[in-house]
């Protein structure tokens, strides 16, 4: 069925607009522009868009600002949405214009129009609750777009990635815990060395992103000062005096998080530093995590050629034409996760750069990538540890049989037969098929009680 069309008119003329549609004639003519992708807003995005909007109306209600019956409606608006409706009315492609002018327009178009219906009016009367004029009373796109990037990367790591830090911490302290009596061969420049704990190498891994956790967090502190109430250039034009005090404070609360003004509104709009900063902490967690899943697959290679010393889940099969055949996939998963963070991380810092003066256009894309990197992360995160980490077994008979059969125990022999003459001992190890303590015992190099008191395995692999 053909749908009916209402009329709306901006700077530039007038356009008809589905009247279905909650969004405007500004957003309309972002659709137009703006064919790129397919990439709409991220929901963790819009809600922080939204409850910008619902704290500034409730602070603009109170100070005076626009009448009350208005802001109410924009706040009831606003609850809906977050609740859940009309979240296909947020259309505008990620790739748009400039410092995000057509996803903010977007949103106040929404509002306003949810805000009509709620007064009784119909979508369109922006003589009663205009876009500009009433939703977006004291803000501008240049203050209200950095601010929703900041809320909106406190609300994913709160949500997304430390609960799923936090999961898999939990679940390698329990592998630590119930590996840690199986000793393994150590590994250097993939060549054996030394013994270890199987337990050690997974309380290391909990050890590496229970740190990671830390410096995410400790980075994430600087989204927590808003340039909000900065409006055009940071000068604050059109806002009341007490409105970026009472925003700040109804937003933190609205969010669970204490949120203060940033100390210099100018510098706070322009630069990106907070949000390279917290993307680099996420390229950094990336990275080990690409080192863990490697050393999960390397475990587990197998299982008849390769190390064989855990077993992950079999989760799916692995072959369209090997039948039987079962593939390490959650760490396959987790390291394609980890390499598309890194390629964000590098197109934020170039974003950061990219501004001019007194605003960065690039906001748009450092929204996105920015966002979007905290959740895939924690989501990947969350699923290797279901799926993956809580299922992982040992093999005790397969880590003994290497730690027993390295050449790397004669290391322990140095202090008391001499570097020289240990590595003699390695060398017709591996000529003979030996053992080294066969060699050392039929040289007469060590006496039996202390050369098995010197290479007992389990003192050997304890950590200090």
């Amino acid at each position: 069925m053909q749908d009916n069309y209402r009329i709306e008119k901006d700077s530039m003329g007038e356009r008809q607009i589905p009247e279905s549609a909650y969004y405007g004639i500004q957003t309309l003519r972002a659709i137009e522009n703006f064919p790129i992708s397919g990439l709409k807003p991220l929901a963790t995005y819009v809600d922080a868009c939204l409850l910008i909007k619902k704290a500034a109306a409730i602070a603009n209600g109170r100070l005076g600002c626009i009448p009350q019956e208005i802001s109410e409606a924009i706040v009831t608006a606003a609850d809906e949405i977050l609740a859940g409706s009309l979240r296909d009315q947020f259309v505008v492609d990620v790739y748009q214009a400039g410092a995000g002018t057509s996803h903010h327009m977007n949103v106040n178009e929404v509002l306003a129009n949810r805000a009509l219906e709620l007064l009784g009016d119909v979508k369109g009367n922006y003589q009663r609750v205009n876009p500009n004029d009433q939703v977006n009373y004291g803000q501008s796109t240049n203050d209200v777009i950095p601010t929703a990037i900041r809320v909106g990367g406190l609300l994913a790591i709160a949500h997304t990635l430390d609960p799923a830090l936090a999961s898999a911490i939990a679940a390698l302290d329990t592998k630590a815990i119930e590996f840690q009596a199986i000793v393994k061969s150590g590994r250097t420049h993939m060549q054996d060395a030394v013994p270890v704990r199987l337990g050690d190498s997974f309380g290391a891994f909990a050890q590496i992103l229970r740190d990671h956790q830390v410096r995410i967090n400790t980075a994430a502190g600087d989204l927590t000062k808003l340039g909000l109430g900065g409006s055009a250039v940071g000068t604050g034009l059109n806002t009341h005096p007490e409105y970026r005090s009472t925003v700040a404070q109804l937003l933190g609360a609205l969010i669970g998080q204490p949120l203060t003004v940033a100390p210099h509104l100018m510098a706070a709009m322009q630069s990106m530093a907070p949000f390279v900063n917290v993307s680099g902490s996420l390229r950094n967690l990336a990275a080990d995590l690409v080192k863990i899943s490697h050393d999960l697959r390397l475990m587990d290679s197998g299982p008849k050629t390769g190390f064989k010393e855990i077993q992950l889940p079999p989760v799916q099969p692995g072959s369209s034409i090997m039948p039987g055949k079962y593939n390490p996939v959650m760490a396959e998963m987790i390291s394609m996760v980890c390499f598309q963070v890194m390629g964000f991380d590098r197109s934020i810092e170039m974003a950061a750069q990219a501004g001019q003066l007194e605003l960065n256009v690039m906001m748009p894309l450092i929204a996105y990538d920015l966002i979007h990197s905290i959740e895939i992360l924690g989501n990947a995160i969350q699923a290797l540890t279901d799926q993956c980490i809580v299922g992982i077994t040992a093999n005790p008979n397969r880590c003994n049989e290497y730690a027993e059969g390295s050449l790397a125990l004669v290391t322990a022999l140095n202090t008391h037969i001499g570097y020289l003459n240990a590595a003699n001992v390695a060398k017709e190890s591996l000529a003979t098929g030996k053992s080294l303590r066969q060699i050392v015992l039929e040289q007469g190099l060590m006496e039996p009680d202390l050369l098995a008191q010197v290479l007992d395995l389990d003192k050997m692999s304890q950590l200090p």
